[in-house]
């Protein structure tokens, strides 16, 4: 079902790595923007997050990638290859050190209807296009998607120990990154067919993935427009650039994303909480409770029943766990979603309190008018009680096995539902999308 090919990578020249490799551009701020850009010239977040006002500054990404080809910043492979890629990190919030475990191959980029790979959350208009125009531009795929498969007897991590040489360095964030090469044939055949034989689950990346579907229909079509014949199946336009690791790898760690509701039209924690009442368990965690207790007393709330934490300005906190004696299938919102998504925290979050008791309609969701993303729940906590928000939502993780579920019962959850920590840099490696050129 899934079909990788080998990578001919476009990468630096430089071994001096951590000086120019970035996060995804999602992640990043104007501020750690700055700070990557002025660690050296070179840095890609020149390229995934250009200069320049309006289109121009996908104009001057494709300039600056020329550039950097011309004068030798970047050479490409002379042989495709796979990259084994482990990230070595503590937990956020702490914890035993642990190791992610995959590698970097391209992969077919087809329709999700075709049921190859999956997404497990919506996406937004607006990053997509701003994807596309910087595709459109440079012809390349400067940052991978994120993908996850199962391999539960292990038989990719056992092909990935034939990965050769090294490349080692660690992030600003202590984060320790190494890349070696796979080439060996035997290695490369296993992983194809075990990857043939299944699915994958976008983790992280459906903006990219969905860019690159555009791209290579338009490609096509530009082409038969031109009177030009059509592209070979394996034509590199068709492949994305992906990060894939195994469900089962025991350093795949998955993360919350809390909910910090702004600039309703009236908030009242009594009138909500009473509205809320119907449907959770309400019992109040303390006031003036730092962000570890916080998360560590939502997770014995969660325990046994889907659980949310509300944390008011004033510092009072309060769990909602679901009612035992209702039936989630009855709810007026929630009752339309298909039973595996019944089960999700944050599904329930925003069917049942932020639509069906703030009056968040799903509309508004979508376009986050009264919602602000955070990860980190200490930064979160802080925010509210500092006053820049009515009322912050805490989420426990939304299990891997649960995402894999959703994403093969073909339903998505809100964006934002999961965070897979850490995230995979950009710069690493390069694929240029070239239709003339066969993977």
């Amino acid at each position: 079902m899934v079909e990788i090919a080998p990578i001919r990578a476009l990468r630096y020249t430089s071994s001096e790595l951590a000086d120019l490799v970035a996060p995804p551009y999602d992640v990043i701020g104007p501020e750690q923007r700055a700070r990557l850009g002025a660690r050296s010239p070179h840095n890609v977040v020149h390229l995934d997050l250009p200069e320049g006002d309006g289109d121009a500054r996908y104009a001057n990404a494709a300039a600056l990638l020329a550039r950097w080809r011309s004068e030798g910043v970047m050479a490409r492979d002379q042989l495709p290859a796979l990259f084994c890629y482990e990230q070595t990190f503590e937990p956020p919030g702490g914890g035993a050190p642990r190791t992610r475990v995959g590698f970097f191959a391209l992969v077919r980029a087809e329709p999700y209807e075709r049921r190859a790979v999956l997404p497990h959350e919506r996406t937004l208009s607006g990053p997509k296009e701003d994807r596309y125009r910087l595709m459109c531009t440079t012809k390349a795929a400067l940052s991978p998607v994120f993908l996850l498969y199962p391999d539960p007897d292990r038989v990719v991590a056992g092909a990935l120990s034939k990965a050769r040489g090294h490349a080692t360095f660690t992030t600003d964030d202590g984060i320790r990154h190494t890349l070696r090469v796979l080439a060996d044939a035997d290695a490369l055949a296993t992983i194809r067919a075990h990857l043939a034989g299944v699915s994958a689950v976008i983790a992280d990346g459906h903006h990219r993935y969905e860019t690159a579907l555009r791209y290579a229909a338009q490609v096509d079509a530009e082409r038969a427009a031109a009177g030009l014949a059509e592209a070979s199946p394996r034509a590199a336009h068709r492949f994305v650039l992906a990060f894939l690791a195994a469900v089962e790898d025991p350093g795949l760690a998955v993360f919350p994303t809390h909910r910090l509701l702004h600039s309703l039209p009236s908030f009242d924690w009594e009138r909500a909480a009473a509205g809320a009442a119907e449907w959770f368990e309400i019992a109040e965690l303390g006031s003036g409770l730092d962000a570890p207790a916080l998360v560590a007393r939502l997770a014995d709330a969660g325990a046994e029943r889907p659980a949310i934490a509300a944390v008011l300005r004033d510092g009072r906190a309060y769990s909602l766990r679901l009612r035992g004696d209702r039936d989630a299938g009855t709810h007026p919102t929630l009752g339309a979603r298909p039973a595996v998504l019944r089960t999700s925290d944050v599904v329930i979050l925003h069917d049942v309190l932020l639509e069906g008791v703030l009056g968040v309609s799903r509309q508004a969701q979508l376009e986050q008018r009264n919602i602000t993303y955070l990860k980190d729940a200490r930064d979160a906590v802080a925010r509210v009680r500092g006053g820049e928000g009515d009322v912050l939502f805490l989420l426990n993780p939304t299990p891997v096995p649960l995402v894999r579920a959703v994403a093969e019962a073909g339903e998505v959850m809100p964006q934002k539902s999961t965070y897979f920590h850490p995230k995979v840099l950009t710069g690493l490696l390069v694929h240029l999308l070239d239709p003339d050129e066969t993977v």
